[in-house]
């Protein structure tokens, strides 16, 4: 490389790209198992009644994740092995764009908290509508109310909604809740009616029976008392997503050296540039994809 190098010279180029190399493949074979993951749970889901609303179906978000960042490391993959200045800024633009919206998607959720709540509460009590339909959304409903000791969305009155579970409707669970709502002791043997006849009831006199208060409440709570394992997970969403970005910007600055020293590029955008070869050493051969102007 030239003497003048930028930014960060204890990084040479066979360092970065080894590294944007590993770091692209490894998010591409993550995202391809998630968009598998995605597709085997669809084609399960519509084995039976799918809900419309993408945000009660967890099989179409993990296919949408899987797509970006298959395609998007793809790019990465690509673009390392080639040396190629376009694709890699294409790369290095859409990891940084993923960040900023996931950043201001995180602010403006917190910004507007009291909406955010009501979009989460519509689309929960959607779901509820559908519970005993959609295989997907019964099982994270029924894990989040045992894990949170919750019931329902805003509150356990949510469970109306449900035709089964309206007062209106007949059987055994009208005007109930799901088992998963009551207040079981560990090792107990289950009674699926343990709900029966509670939405007709005062809160005070069913707070032994079943969990009164709303699952999003009890979330929320859980996610202020453990905001050290918050911040963990959201520095392990955003750092890797940074480190993309700045390898590939600093790989980028490796390449154009590599230009402007070798007087080479693969689409022959620097016309007037001198063609001039210089030796290189055995290891840089095995890395540098740009072919040698004799």
């Amino acid at each position: 490389m030239a003497e003048d190098v930028r930014y960060c010279a204890r990084c040479s180029y066979v360092f970065l790209k080894i590294a944007l190399v590993v770091y692209s493949t490894v998010f591409w074979m993550i995202g391809s198992f998630i968009f598998a993951i995605g597709i085997y749970a669809e084609v399960e889901r519509q084995r039976y009644k799918t809900l419309e609303g993408v945000f009660l179906a967890p099989a179409i978000m993990l296919i949408v994740l899987g797509l970006i960042m298959f395609v998007v490391s793809f790019i990465g993959v690509l673009a390392s092995l080639r040396d190629n200045l376009t694709l890699l800024k294409v790369f290095m633009y859409a990891l940084a764009l993923c960040l900023m919206l996931e950043l201001l998607g995180g602010i403006l959720a917190l910004m507007f908290r009291n909406q955010t709540l009501d979009i989460l509460n519509q689309n929960v009590r959607k779901g509820m509508m559908n519970y005993y339909d959609d295989l997907d959304f019964k099982n994270i409903m029924d894990f989040v109310q045992r894990k949170f000791q919750c019931c329902g969305g805003l509150e356990y009155t949510d469970w109306t909604v449900n035709m089964y579970h309206n007062c209106s409707a007949p059987g055994p669970l009208a005007c109930g809740v799901p088992y998963t709502c009551c207040n079981s002791k560990p090792n107990e043997v289950v009674n699926t009616l343990c709900g029966y006849k509670v939405l007709d009831k005062e809160r005070f006199d069913i707070s032994d029976i079943i969990y009164v208060r709303g699952c999003t409440d009890a979330v929320f709570i859980w996610l202020m008392d453990n905001y050290k394992t918050m911040a963990g997970l959201l520095l392990g969403i955003f750092i890797p997503q940074f480190f993309g970005v700045i390898v590939t910007w600093l790989y980028i600055t490796r390449v154009e050296d590599a230009i402007v020293e070798y007087g080479v590029y693969q689409s022959n955008l620097i016309e007037n540039a001198p063609q001039q070869t210089k030796k290189r050493g055995k290891v840089a051969k095995w890395y540098k994809c740009m072919p040698v102007i004799d």
